[in-house]
């Protein structure tokens, strides 16, 4: 293995696999592949074909197995059951068996659906993450999560489903653009705000250097962060009750995407600012200290990401958020911040939540 390479392991009921970080990954793929797999199916879309198809192609056809290509249209408007239809038709055409393997090479909405792929193609095949955005790097390509959108809610069908591994290639953040960093870099951030202050702290002092992708600073809040998704996925891997806090912003997030229309604001520039609004909302409803809620705000600010919601009106809202993984009975529970952190997850009157809903 590559000296510079960088390993995080992740223990599940679900599976173990190791994260591998660092340059050059692309070319070492074979390595993750399972010996016995009888076919390689690498789905990725029309944009990181482009860039990166031929080169990952290369790499996994010299494990000798057969190797089936599949080009996708790209973007978040087309993470759904047609989508995912056309990667069960190549998986039948070609008729891969339960031994053959699935690589995702590509942002969170690949990721996403070939995870989903996997887990119900034959009742369940092996794949592997090949995340190529900075916010599929640190948070979707780990803890096995996969899901489709549909109209009326995003994530909301899905399954939980291991991957064999995650590469992550620190080169390709050079091709990203700058929204795209910034989206991710809100993923980042929310560790520190959920679970390790420290974290925030350093994020605080580094995000200059973070934006600019200094390679010291960016391979560490990529360990960073997925040391800590893995520290909360091994002790919740189905989310019924730590790993909810991961969510944090998410709901207000959610929102955003699925009320301007998917696509339109990137998902880490949602959950950016939703972070603000879920600050506030810990504000009035367990006391996060106005210093805390003005450093959160700066934070999200600093890392590029939008800092003012959309004027969706308060009942919009509601109802957009009353269609969350986290409500029950439709009855809407928020993860909130008693300090930056320390996180948890409950209800909130409904006052409190008017209030924040009617500055957005």
């Amino acid at each position: 293995m590559n000296a510079e390479t960088t390993t995080v392991n992740v223990s599940t009921p679900g599976g173990d696999y190791p994260i591998h970080i660092g340059p050059g990954r692309l070319d070492q793929l074979h390595s993750s592949i399972p010996a016995d797999a009888t076919a390689i199916a690498i789905i990725t879309t029309t944009v990181i074909g482009a860039l990166y198809g031929a080169r990952v192609r290369a790499a996994l056809e010299g494990t000798g197995k057969r190797v089936i290509y599949v080009e996708l249209p790209d973007g978040e408007a087309h993470k759904n059951s047609d989508t995912l239809n056309q990667i069960f038709d190549v998986l039948l055409q070609n008729r891969l068996d339960r031994k053959a393997v699935l690589v995702a090479l590509g942002g969170g909405v690949v990721g996403d659906m070939v995870g989903f792929a996997a887990a119900t193609y034959m009742r369940g095949i092996q794949f592997l993450q090949v995340p190529t955005t900075l916010l599929a790097q640190v948070d979707s390509s780990v803890g096995g999560k996969t899901a489709i959108n549909h109209p009326l809610g995003k994530n909301m069908i899905g399954a939980f489903h291991q991957p064999v591994g995650v590469e992550i290639d620190t080169d390709v953040l050079e091709t990203l653009p700058a929204r795209e960093i910034s989206a991710g870099l809100a993923e980042v951030i929310k560790y520190g705000m959920i679970i390790d202050a420290d974290f925030f702290d350093w994020c605080e002092a580094n995000m200059a250097a973070l934006r600019a992708l200094n390679p010291t600073a960016i391979t560490y809040a990529i360990k960073r962060s997925c040391e800590i998704k893995a520290y909360v996925v091994s002790r919740d891997e189905r989310e019924s009750g730590l790993r909810a806090i991961l969510n944090f912003g998410h709901t207000f997030g959610h929102a955003i995407e699925a009320g301007l229309g998917y696509g339109e604001w990137l998902h880490g520039e949602a959950v950016g600012c939703g972070m603000i609004q879920a600050a506030q909302l810990s504000q009035r409803a367990l006391g996060l200290s106005a210093d805390s809620v003005s450093r959160i705000a700066a934070l999200v600010r600093a890392s590029g990401c939008p800092d003012v919601p959309p004027a969706l009106g308060t009942s919009r809202w509601v109802e957009l958020m009353q269609v969350d993984k986290k409500a029950q009975d439709g009855t809407i529970r928020f993860v909130l911040l008693d300090r930056i952190g320390s996180a948890r997850v409950q209800t909130v009157p409904a006052d409190m939540l008017e209030a924040v809903l009617a500055s957005a």
